[in-house]
């Protein structure tokens, strides 16, 4: 299909690639949690964004140029890890009425969530190592090909963000009741922020 070799893994692998627990989908949380269901849907088009880049950017050739030169790979990894220690360590030292670290304005959650996405190596990797496996070399139709694997990307990036936006929004709706719990999953948040930055600065 459009030159996708096994289209039905292809979705399947996106969706579990999605599901996988990491700083993408602690954006859309935490952002729902402070925006609202606007926020988190800013955050998610945010995380599509970061996405796209990252694929074409891929196509382009830039995955093969940070394979074949380790430092470039491994300086994206230390910002990556930076930024998302830094956030956590906002988020853990915020006191109550202090600003929220992940601003209100939906603009702002888009910018966050795709400056996130891009400095994920999980991402990185992903398109660098994965996504090649489903191009079909003999029935490849270039950007005909790539476009569709973008617009899969795309939509099925938007489905999974709007049901873990809506689990969360119902969530969070109950939770705004009762302060200290809000303020506790906010530190426990800084603290999962913090460990994924460790993690991606360790791991090679």
């Amino acid at each position: 299909m459009f030159g996708i070799a096994d289209y039905g893994a292809f979705v399947v692998a996106i969706v579990i690639f999605l599901a996988i627990p990491g700083p993408g989908n602690l954006a859309l949380i935490t952002s729902t949690g402070k925006g609202g269901i606007r926020g988190g849907l800013a955050a998610t088009m945010g995380v599509i964004a970061g996405d796209q880049v990252l694929m074409w950017l891929a196509v382009a050739g830039v995955a093969a140029l940070l394979a074949a030169t380790p430092a470039a790979f491994s300086m994206v990894q230390w910002v990556g890890a930076a930024y998302l220690a830094w956030l956590g360590w906002k988020m853990l030292t915020a006191k109550p009425g202090d600003a929220p670290v992940l601003n209100i304005r939906p603009r702002q959650y888009f910018q966050q969530a795709a400056t996130i996405t891009l400095l994920n190596p999980k991402a990185i990797v992903f398109y660098m190592a994965f996504f090649p496996l489903f191009v079909d070399p003999a029935r490849h139709q270039g950007l005909v090909t790539f476009g569709a694997m973008a617009l899969t990307i795309a939509a099925l990036t938007f489905l999974y963000g709007l049901v873990v936006v809506l689990l969360t929004h119902h969530l969070a709706e109950r939770l705004r009741a009762n302060p200290r719990i809000t303020r506790t999953l906010e530190k426990l948040a800084g603290v999962f922020l913090i460990g994924f930055g460790v993690k991606l600065a360790l791991s090679k």
